[in-house]
């Protein structure tokens, strides 16, 4: 079997390709380690790669496997995101102003080991993850699989393009208001948040409850293995990826917040109405739909994300250090006391219970990830945090919503443009309802698939 075949064969694919002993885990850890010493230069996806500890990792994966042991992820090369700990490892989170070494392993790192899988490597992410691109002072530009002239998104970006260029089938992330989501569209994954709590943070973000962990993959499949072992759940979400549907009121939502529909591209806007049709003749009940948002939340919003910004500044040893973007974002957050900050979860709630209203009529909502795909990269080279702000709103203003309310939401491929990059859409789901979304999204799969399309940095 062709190198590149089995590069691609995701997480599901090579779990199957271990099984069947057609390959060993050392050749899986080696032929990841190869592909990011050949397309990484490039790319810049991985801050830090750590060959010698997964090769040992790899021969242990395959004593297991001899004596017979099964584990979920067993030998299988996974990446973790540089905002979640590597026991021994600094946390970098994009910036050069932290500097102390994690004492343990997340939470999520050790489900993943225990699973039998290999870190190879840490991925690049903006500075404290606060854009949508993934861009630093720090680690540079990390740039498109598909066109590295383009951004793979943000804040995952490393772990999006790790991932579509086959370095690893599968790597872990983070989304506190789309870091997920955003680069799945720019990078033709598949992309799902989590239900807040479904995955523990543990130990980070003990303060902000719009951030979740969880995986960028290729394929619906390969999230529900890997949410099974973020979860601690035993085939739950992965039978849920297997499965087809019921049938689904699915309401579609364009000018959220008020006045987008005006600015969705035409492939945005084409990537939404194919799919509607799709899941028409698939015989869901589709019809447009409102979200309840009201002026009065804009502020609520605002101030718990600038306040949260500023505490994720404030944890930093070196503050001197951060880019002088990420200390103007901060600011605002001053003005927002702790005794503010209870009244602004308490509308929150509110807030929430209220937008989740459009739930009672409807199962799914179809609405857009971004207004546009992906931005070229360095777009926002040298502009300051008011012009990032301004910028980023206008882009990706749908995927934050879902944070807040704590629903599960995922973006799913629906083709490319017509110079071949990728267009997404996103489903929301009720809240406790990943399963909903994982097999309607692999019904979408199943009728217009996307796996087998390659980046052509790859």
């Amino acid at each position: 079997m062709l190198d590149e075949e089995v590069a691609f064969a995701g997480v599901a694919g090579q779990v199957e390709l271990l099984r069947r002993g057609d390959v060993s885990a050392r050749e899986l850890v080696e032929l990841a380690l190869g592909r990011i010493e050949r397309l990484d230069p490039e790319l810049n996806a991985f801050a830090a790669v750590y060959a010698e500890r997964a090769l040992l990792e790899a021969a242990q994966a395959d004593a297991r496997a001899r004596a017979g042991e099964s584990r979920p992820l067993l030998g299988v090369p996974i990446a973790v995101k540089d905002e979640i700990d590597i026991g021994g490892e600094v946390t970098s989170r994009g910036t050069g102003a932290i500097s102390t070494r994690a004492a343990a392993d997340a939470e999520v790192v050790r489900r993943v080991r225990a699973a039998g899988g290999i870190v190879v490597g840490k991925t690049t992410m903006p500075e404290l993850g606060l854009w949508p691109f993934t861009e630093s002072i720090t680690w540079g530009v990390t740039r498109n699989p598909w066109d590295p002239e383009r951004t793979p998104g943000g804040s995952s970006g490393g772990s999006a393009a790790a991932v579509a260029a086959g370095m690893v089938p599968a790597a872990l992330s983070a989304d506190g208001a789309g870091s997920i989501r955003i680069p799945a569209a720019c990078c033709g994954l598949f992309g799902l948040k989590p239900q807040r709590d479904r995955v523990p943070l543990a130990p980070h973000f003990d303060g902000f409850h719009w951030v979740v962990f969880g995986s960028l993959t290729r394929s619906v499949l390969d999230t529900g293995v890997m949410l099974d072992v973020l979860a601690g759940l035993q085939g739950g979400f992965e039978a849920a990826a297997r499965s087809r549907p019921a049938r689904l009121r699915v309401a579609v939502v364009k000018d959220f917040p008020t006045g987008t529909r005006g600015r969705l591209s035409g492939d945005v806007n084409g990537a939404l109405d194919s799919t509607a049709d799709l899941l028409r003749s698939l015989g869901h009940t589709v019809a447009d739909g409102e979200i309840d948002m009201r002026p009065r939340d804009v502020p609520v919003i605002l101030g718990l994300m600038f306040r949260a910004i500023r505490d994720f500044v404030g944890e930093v040893e070196r503050p001197q250090r951060l880019e002088r973007r990420t200390r103007a974002f901060a600011r605002p957050g001053a003005l927002v006391s702790d005794r503010m900050i209870e009244r602004l979860r308490v509308a929150e709630t509110a807030m929430a219970e209220r937008l989740a209203s459009i739930f009672g009529d409807h199962d799914v909502l179809l609405t857009p990830v971004m207004s546009a795909p992906a931005a070229r990269a360095g777009v926002m080279e040298g502009r300051g945090a008011v012009a990032t702000y301004f910028w980023e709103t206008s882009w990706v203003p749908f995927t934050i919503l879902w944070n807040i309310t704590g629903q599960p939401a995922a973006s799913v491929p629906a083709g490319h443009t017509a110079d071949g990059l990728p267009v997404a859409v996103q489903l929301v789901g009720r809240h406790d309802d990943e399963r909903t979304l994982l097999s309607l999204a692999a019904e979408l799969e199943a009728e217009r698939p996307w796996t087998d399309r390659r980046p052509r940095t790859a």
